[in-house]
């Protein structure tokens, strides 16, 4: 198949790369090559070719860490503080999922507006309960879109109806790790801890070895100031919050690596554990607002070589769109530089959509980019409303991502077969 339009990705240096009326050839899912209107071989002039004329076409955005049971309470509760929000509105909701028959009816509305989303792939926690997420899965197969998914595991300071046994949670994840085994050619599971105070010694202990070399793992970490001061009382022998994990053998080197999300006051020796061992940091600056936690220090991380995606945490953050948080996270970079630290240079529009396409993508494999080899996930956007009258693309390009509603999506493509 070719594809034709006007193409927006980044390139390894994380500049923004426009080539005007070109196409891509799709071959087996993957981009075989891209060619210029006027370059294309002329052993393909008689290939069908799909033209989307002047439309935008994008690679697909990555959300790396977002709760699929919050969906139904997304807008709510943003006066209040994590651990508060947590107590009041996320464990009420999500002890609803052991019930497999709400759970059907929420996670089917969560996967159609996913589907609808400029979201192509996620990584996504579920609850902990294994018949829910397993509903999940297989919903998120069904879409076409490509997302790891966590089944939660709690074993200490939770509410009695959303609790398990060290035994039982450990348990219960590897009956659901064995569900999964040639279950899907999409969906992916990843070891989820919901996060340290909720997850004991050796139940983290167990999660590191049922992990192995084969699975990926996602947690949150160093998100606001009250939870960094329970981690500290409940693991008195670490140096931070990310050594506490390292200490009980969470943070080894697998297929996949390891995401842990927000990160917002991690310090230099955090920094350099979270490089150390190839850790991900999801961004989730529409959250960090929200629920009042504070300004990531996402610069740092970038001069670090740490690779920096972004999340919606669907329901601390209110949106499923991507480049929202994209606008969020230039913005929050530039409170920072002008408030915390002057020698931090804020956010550009070129680095936070590479964190949306190719940096988050490369934790996928060759995604995010729309270069040969790389899967095919494309995005393909009609902005004739907003942007009606301009020539330059840039420009175009820009006015998207901070006015994306305005736009319309014409067709979603997810290695190469399109969804919508």
């Amino acid at each position: 198949m070719i594809v034709k339009g006007n193409l927006i990705d980044c390139t390894d240096k994380c500049t923004i790369r426009i080539r005007e009326k070109s196409c891509i050839l799709i071959k087996n899912d993957v981009i075989f090559n891209v060619y210029s209107e006027n370059m294309l071989p002329e052993l393909l002039k008689d290939e069908k070719v799909v033209d989307y004329k002047d439309a935008l076409i994008f690679p697909g955005l990555i959300d790396m860490h977002l709760h699929a049971p919050q969906f139904p309470f997304r807008g709510l509760g943003s006066d209040m503080e994590l651990l508060d929000w947590l107590n009041t509105y996320t464990f009420p909701e999500e002890a609803k999922y052991k019930d497999i028959d709400y759970a059907k009816k929420a996670y089917t509305k969560f996967v159609e507006s996913l589907k609808k989303s400029f979201t192509t792939r996620a990584i996504i926690f579920a609850t902990l309960h294994k018949e829910a997420t397993v509903l999940l899965m297989d919903l998120l197969e069904n879409s076409g879109l490509k997302c790891f998914v966590g089944k939660v595991n709690m074993d200490r300071n939770s509410p009695e109806n959303l609790i398990e046994s060290t035994d039982e949670s450990a348990e219960s994840t590897k009956e659901w790790l064995d569900i999964c085994k040639g279950r899907y050619k999409n969906t992916f599971p990843i070891i989820t801890p919901r996060f340290i105070p909720s997850c004991s010694d050796r139940l983290l202990r167990e999660l590191g070895k049922i992990r192995g070399s084969e699975y990926g793992l996602q947690s949150h970490l160093s998100e606001n100031p009250k939870e960094l001061e329970w981690v500290k009382e409940l693991c008195p022998d670490s140096f931070g919050y990310l050594d506490a994990y390292d200490k009980r053998e969470c943070l080894h080197k697998s297929r996949f690596s390891t995401v842990m999300a927000h990160c917002v006051y991690s310090d230099e020796s955090e920094m350099k554990l979270l490089k150390d061992r190839d850790v991900f940091v999801a961004h989730c600056p529409q959250s960090n607002i929200c629920l009042s936690s504070g300004i990531a220090p996402v610069r740092k991380f970038l001069d670090r070589g740490i690779n920096v995606g972004l999340g919606s945490d669907i329901a601390a953050g209110y949106s499923l769109n991507i480049l929202k948080q994209a606008v969020e996270a230039i913005g929050l970079s530039k409170l920072y530089w002008r408030y915390i630290d002057k020698n931090s240079r804020p956010l550009e529009f070129a680095e936070v959509f590479s964190m949306a396409t190719r940096v988050a993508g490369s934790y996928f494999g060759k995604v995010g980019a729309l270069e040969k080899g790389f899967e095919a996930d494309l995005l393909v956007v009609d902005d004739s409303a907003l942007n009606e009258g301009i020539d330059d693309i840039r420009k175009r390009v820009e006015r998207f991502l901070y006015l994306s509603d305005e736009c319309s999506l014409v067709a979603k493509y997810v290695s190469g077969e399109q969804i919508l």
